[in-house]
């Protein structure tokens, strides 16, 4: 898109302190300290909960005399009522800090329990879709660190966490900036475990980030930037980290990609994301691998707005054949990682189509797409992503 430079305004903001390098966790203890934590909460998955890191990042906390207790009780797309239980564990061991610990529900979750520790207002009053975040009251809003053990999400430099609302079957995005955590630990070493499906899944989750931020029509120079570096990322290490889970120097480009991919969305995302959100909210499907499967269909649907940008892009990575060339390689890549080619594949069928269309229409993410999107266009492009139509 052209910009008018006489007349153009912007405002960037970029992520958090970083803390990166296998062994890192090692750092916990003193970072909590260092905000001020004495009593903080883990927040994770019940996956998560029962495994050795967890019970060693407690202890390790605990030997440094801070009160550290765990929460574990998040679904794979967190509700309201995840974080009501959550807030109230955080109020009941009078907790001053947030650890979160996992993928993005995890993360999710845990944001919006540390910054609804501080608000009276009801939770779904900060929907990003609205002003409401100016409503918040900064005092209590409690400090946090995030550790990602997956790379995907990005969600550890993000200022918002993706909530169901179980009354609505809607996800939604609340947003404040206080919510961007204080200080990320990225140690590599805490994602070896991550079988290769989940590591795939989550991986193009990362360069659908990187790809919808990229296409977005709005001006921010450095997120673009910063998006096409973190696509190269994933070209070059997703595939080392789904063949050998061990491979460090794979899992750590991998969770600098994701990071990469959640600053630069700061720019946009599209129609992807907007069609993802309400199907994991009514299928409760995986949302990185929901964004896998969908992004082919949309970015077909976008080429005439992208097609000169995916050129230059598929330049950057090595990918002959400009637009035409990037889509046969994003075709191959899911493929070769065992990507599904189809929503029916992951139990979504169609029978819901309409309200999707709605629901998809509605979502914050929608605004960021290039080409815009109407209930009608994103009903037609679920059921095709359904049925395969490409």
């Amino acid at each position: 898109m052209n910009h008018d430079f006489a007349t153009l305004r912007a405002t960037f903001t970029f992520p958090t302190t970083i803390r990166f390098g296998a062994g890192s966790i090692s750092l916990l203890p003193r970072t909590c300290a260092e905000l001020g934590m004495q009593r903080p909460l883990l927040v994770t998955d019940p996956g998560l909960a029962g495994l050795p890191i967890l019970a060693a990042m407690l202890e390790d906390c605990r030997k440094a005399g801070l009160g550290a207790e765990l929460f574990s009780d998040v679904k794979p797309n967190p509700t309201g009522s995840n974080v009501e239980v959550g807030l109230k564990a955080f109020r009941a061991g009078r907790h001053d800090g947030v650890v979160v610990v996992g993928g993005g529900s995890a993360m999710d979750a845990g944001k919006v329990v540390a910054f609804m520790a501080g608000q009276s207002l009801p939770v779904w009053h900060f929907d990003d879709a609205g002003p409401g975040w100016k409503d918040a009251s900064l005092q209590g809003i409690a400090p946090i660190v995030a550790v990602p053990t997956t790379a995907g999400t990005g969600s550890e430099v993000g200022r918002a966490g993706v909530i169901v609302n179980e009354e609505t079957h809607r996800k939604i995005i609340i947003f404040h900036p206080k919510m961007l955590p204080a200080v990320v630990i990225e140690d590599p070493a805490l994602t070896v475990g991550l079988p290769p499906h989940l590591t795939a899944a989550t991986g193009v989750d990362a360069f659908t980030h990187c790809l919808e931020a990229y296409c977005a029509p709005s001006f921010h120079p450095l997120a673009e930037g910063v998006a096409v570096e973190g696509m190269r990322l994933v070209k070059e290490y997703l595939p080392r980290a789904c063949k050998d889970g061990t491979d460090i120097e794979a899992r750590g480009q991998m969770l600098v990609a994701a990071s990469m991919g959640a600053t630069a969305f700061q720019k946009g995302l599209g129609g992807i994301h907007a069609i993802s959100h309400p199907v994991g909210a009514l299928y409760d499907t995986h949302h990185g691998l929901t964004n896998a499967v969908v992004m082919p269909y949309v970015l077909a649907f976008n080429r005439p707005a992208v097609e000169a940008k995916i050129g230059r892009l598929a330049a950057f990575l090595d990918i002959a054949g400009r637009f035409d060339g990037f889509m046969d390689w994003i075709l191959a890549f899911r493929r070769d990682l065992g990507i599904p080619h189809t929503l029916a594949e992951i139990g979504v069928d169609a029978a819901r189509s309409g309200e999707i269309g709605k629901y998809a229409a509605d979502d914050p993410s929608a605004g960021g797409n290039p080409i815009p999107l109407t209930p009608a266009i994103l009903q037609k492009l679920f059921e095709d992503a359904v049925a395969g139509r490409l």
